[in-house]
Formats: structure tokens, C-alpha cells, sequence
């Protein structure tokens, strides 16, 4: 699809994501995008790089948008795979780098992919200012938890939180006079990712705030986890301490003390990228 979406055509967050993705251009080469593929910060040339994954064999994004880390990763020799909700995405990335060999992209739902992959696991998962932002950790962590590999990688990136502004972030996807449609950010300070984190599970839990590469300008927060290499502990396994109240109204109260509210945000660049 080469035509732009308007944001009255928008009527569901699918349909966001593809009007999100009909707005970006690829203007550079297929040389230089694999060589920025992993942008986990919004800064060209700033932050880490693929390092954060360790070594896999094997690994999945959730919300791939163009695709550039998957073919990243392939031609490293490593079987990757992309998962993203819009068809938009999805058409785009498999025509540009669906000939690599390794790279698999797939159109669908974080959620009901990595519920309906049984039997299948990957040593990293990660997310680049993509669907770990934008799903609801209660939901996500235990799907993502139950698809590593035992000492397997998650990792992901987006912005802070805005202070004071904790828990789902809601957003008005067709704009202020299109439908209601609704998206949502889910937004923590690092200290509560780790609490969250460590909740489901995960171990050797290092969440922070990257600094810019001018002191004024925005950080990005960025987390890093690991599922144990044995048994899960008593009470984790990627789910909650049985009798503990639902993950959605621990999160909604805050973590580690803060509390959590729900905001309503203006139209914009969901990613906050390029």
C-alpha cells in the first residue's frame, strides 16, 4: 500500500498501525538501514546495539514496523522473527526483506501469537519503541516469560514516563473528530519496570534511563531480563503469587509506591521516532 491513510479512515487500532505505517518513507538504502537497524534509543548512531540480546540462535519482535532489525539479525545468521499488527507493516517489510534467509515476519497480535506458539521458543524477545509499550504488561509478561528459553533475553525500549503520569495512557487514534478508537501506552518509572519484572519471574532485571546525547533532550528508558536458567521459584513461572489481586489493579495502584493514572493524549507519533 503506497497511498496515505487519512486519520478519518481509522477505525480500529489496526487500522492505526496501518496509517502509521503508510506515513513512513524508506529513504535510505538497505546498506545503511540493516546498519541502524537496532536504534533502541531515538538518537541516530546513540546507545547500544543488538549486544543487548547476547548471542541467540534464535529471536522475536514484537512490532517489527519495517522490519530492519529482523533482517538484521539474519544476516548475522540468526533465525529472527517479526510479529506486527498491521498489514501495512507486515506487506512492507516481508517485499523488502522477506528474501533473507532466517527473517519471517508475521501479521498478528503480539498477544494471540505468542499464546498460540506452543512448543516454540526463542532465546532473546524484544521490542524497539514497539508492542511491549503499547500492551498491557498483565498480559504480555507471562505470554513473553513462557516463549523464552530457559536464560533467554527480553529486552525493550520506549520513552519515559511522563512524571507523575503512571499506568495505561490513553490515546485518541482517529484524532479529536474522527472515531473513537483507543490505543494505550503502559508507562513506569525504571525502578517499578523491575518491580513488574521481577514479579513474573524474571531475573537479572537492569531497567534505566539512557540519557541523550545533549543533557535538554529526552531519554530513553530501556529494560533488560532474563528467565531463569531452572525451575521457576514457587509463585513465578510468568504468573502472579496465587491469592495476590489481579496484575491490572496492582499496576493501576502503582508500583513500588507510586500511584498509576490513566491520561488522555492528543493525536501523535505513537513511537515518538523517525
Amino acid at each position: 500500500m503506497n497511498r496515505t491513510i487519512r486519520p478519518s479512515e481509522t477505525t480500529s487500532p489496526t487500522g492505526y498501525w496501518d496509517r502509521y505505517g503508510s506515513g513512513v518513507t524508506e529513504e535510505e538504502p538497505p546498506e545503511e538501514a540493516l546498519k541502524n537497524a537496532f536504534g533502541w534509543c531515538q538518537y541516530e548512531s546513540h546507545g547500544p546495539g543488538d549486544e543487548l540480546l547476547g548471542q541467540p540462535a534464535t529471536a522475536l519482535e514484537l512490532g517489527f514496523g519495517r522490519g530492519n532489525a529482523v533482517a538484521a539479525l539474519a544476516t548475522k545468521g540468526i533465525n529472527a522473527t517479526g510479529v506486527d499488527l498491521s498489514p501495512v507493516q507486515y506487506e512492507r517489510a516481508a517485499a523488502r526483506w522477506g528474501h533473507l534467509p532466517g527473517a519471517e515476519f508475521a501479521c498478528a497480535d503480539v498477544c494471540d501469537y505468542l499464546a498460540g506458539a506452543a512448543g516454540q521458543r526463542w532465546d532473546a524477545i524484544y521490542s524497539i519503541w514497539g508492542a511491549a509499550w503499547f500492551t498491557d504488561p498483565g498480559r504480555l509478561l507471562p505470554l513473553v516469560f513462557d516463549r523464552l528459553e530457559p536464560g533467554g533475553r527480553f529486552v525493550f525500549s520506549h520513552a519515559p514516563p511522563a512524571p507523575g503520569a503512571y499506568g495505561p495512557q490513553g490515546m485518541y487514534g482517529a484524532g479529536f473528530t474522527g472515531r473513537a478508537v483507543w490505543l494505550y501506552r503502559w508507562a513506569y518509572e525504571p525502578e517499578d519496570w523491575s518491580g513488574i519484572l521481577t514479579r513474573y519471574g524474571y531475573v537479572d532485571v537492569d531497567a534505566r534511563i539512557r540519557p541523550a546525547p545533549e543533557p535538554d533532550l529526552l531519554g530513553t528508558l530501556i529494560a533488560t531480563a532474563r528467565r531463569p536458567t531452572g525451575p521457576p521459584r514457587s509463585g513465578h513461572g510468568g504468573l502472579a503469587f496465587q491469592g495476590d489481586p489481579p496484575v491490572g489493579e496492582v499496576l493501576q495502584r502503582g508500583v513500588g509506591g507510586l500511584a498509576g493514572h490513566a491520561g488522555g493524549q492528543a493525536e501523535q507519533d505513537p513511537c515518538g521516532k523517525p
